[in-house]
């Protein structure tokens, strides 16, 4: 309850004879009065709430009210208590709130202040429910498109604090529709980042890589959040999906000259050059994950091992032409009736070809490169045997050998 002090200055205030443009001195005197004892009386919030209820009464026409009102969100904002100006703050909305048509501006900044406070102490949920409040289309005042795109990005990324990728996309979209007609760098960047973020988080992981990877190139950045933003490319990369697509994604990280000096380069490598991951290393690059990337998937498995037991299996069909199942399930770590399933899923999307005896219980891997549509180029189109392609591949190293021996007599023996 408002102290007896501010009630009866209030009273007196509203009943005064003084003509009205003279009450506003009467107003802010006594706001200052109340915003000098916020920090000792435990009255202060609702006092304030009483001041707001009584300059928005019929004593003050609008015109009057409005700059009282923005000279008490500015009073409010220079609190220095975190939890008094919440208290504050929330008690001021919650007057406005019944002629919040008529002071849209004043409640738009009571609500951006809020919000900051709230952002302060972590409590990013509440932040973003103050901001959605704010009126941005509105017939009572023009808000301008940057504006409206920075209050939807600072939702966005407020959601995404605590992974919330539902809410987060809905005003990503909204911000996407006025992104072309702003021309702000941060806005651009911040954009890029959450739309990576979502993707990230909704493990659409090679379109969240490229994100990445993109956002990366940034020369705005610092060093330091240009080498994060790679190394969040390279970790979606290796949790995508084995096949043709991840395999050129891999390959544009490899090539990248910075690569090397991030802490993923070595599984990076590894899979790039189809080697067989070992559970030591999966185990360490697993330490620095997100929860939503060590979630368990419908057969009960994690995001990152069913990425390994892919890379693994596709590893295994360049190493070999065939494998037996049960052979391939202890290289895979798995029980033979899953690792048939895996080769089976892997043949029939097309990222790896061959084909499954399960009489002899083999797996034959005909050597051919699948292809981005899923489906392999020999499934299009006539092409040599396997036995004919590794005899080519043997005449073409034998001839480029002995090229190079001609060169070696050559540049030693110059005239014959």
């Amino acid at each position: 309850m408002a102290s007896a002090d501010v009630i009866q200055a209030l009273q007196e205030l509203e009943n005064s004879s003084a003509p009205q443009q003279d009450r506003p001195a009467g107003y802010k005197k006594l706001l200052e009065q109340i915003l000098s004892s916020a920090t000792t009386s435990p009255d202060s919030s609702a006092s304030l709430g009483a001041f707001i209820d009584s300059i928005l009464g019929e004593n003050l026409g609008i015109v009057a009210a409005r700059p009282l009102l923005s000279t008490a969100v500015d009073a409010i904002r220079a609190i220095p208590s975190l939890d008094t100006k919440i208290e504050a703050g929330t008690t001021a909305l919650r007057s406005l709130e019944p002629r919040i048509v008529s002071f849209e501006e004043q409640d738009a900044q009571l609500r951006e202040m809020l919000a900051d406070a709230y952002q302060s102490q972590e409590e990013y949920i509440e932040a973003a429910k103050v901001l959605q409040g704010i009126q941005l289309e509105s017939s009572q005042r023009r808000v301008a498109d940057d504006h409206k795109v920075d209050i939807w990005m600072r939702i966005c990324r407020l959601y995404l604090e605590e992974d919330d990728t539902t809410s987060a996309e809905s005003y990503l979209n909204r911000a996407k529709n006025l992104r072309h007609q702003i021309s702000k760098p941060e806005v651009t960047l911040a954009f890029q980042l959450s739309e990576a973020r979502i993707l990230d988080a909704r493990r659409r992981f090679l379109d969240a890589s490229q994100a990445y990877h993109s956002f990366s190139f940034s020369a705005v950045l610092d060093e330091e959040e240009r080498t994060r933003a790679l190394s969040s490319a390279i970790v979606c990369a290796v949790l995508a999906p084995a096949g043709p697509q991840r395999a050129r994604a891999l390959a544009k990280l490899y090539k990248d000259e910075r690569a090397p000096q991030v802490a993923e380069f070595g599984m990076l490598e590894k899979m790039f050059l189809d080697r067989l991951l070992t559970a030591e290393e999966v185990s360490r690059f697993s330490e620095n994950l997100q929860p939503h990337q060590l979630a368990k998937t419908a057969d009960g498995s994690t995001v990152l091992a069913k990425a390994v037991i892919e890379h693994n299996l596709l590893s295994v069909s360049r190493l070999y032409d065939n494998i037996g199942i049960d052979e391939l399930a202890a290289l895979l770590g798995l029980d033979a009736e899953k690792a048939e399933g895996y080769a089976a899923r892997m043949l029939e999307q097309g990222r790896i070809a061959g084909s499954i005896d399960q009489i002899d219980r083999l797996i034959v891997f005909d050597g051919l490169e699948p292809s981005a549509e899923g489906g392999t180029s020999g499934q299009r189109k006539v092409v040599a045997g396997k036995g004919l392609r590794k005899w080519d591949s043997r005449v073409q190293g034998v001839a480029e050998e002995l090229e190079r021996v001609a060169t070696m007599i050559q540049l030693q023996y110059p005239v014959l």
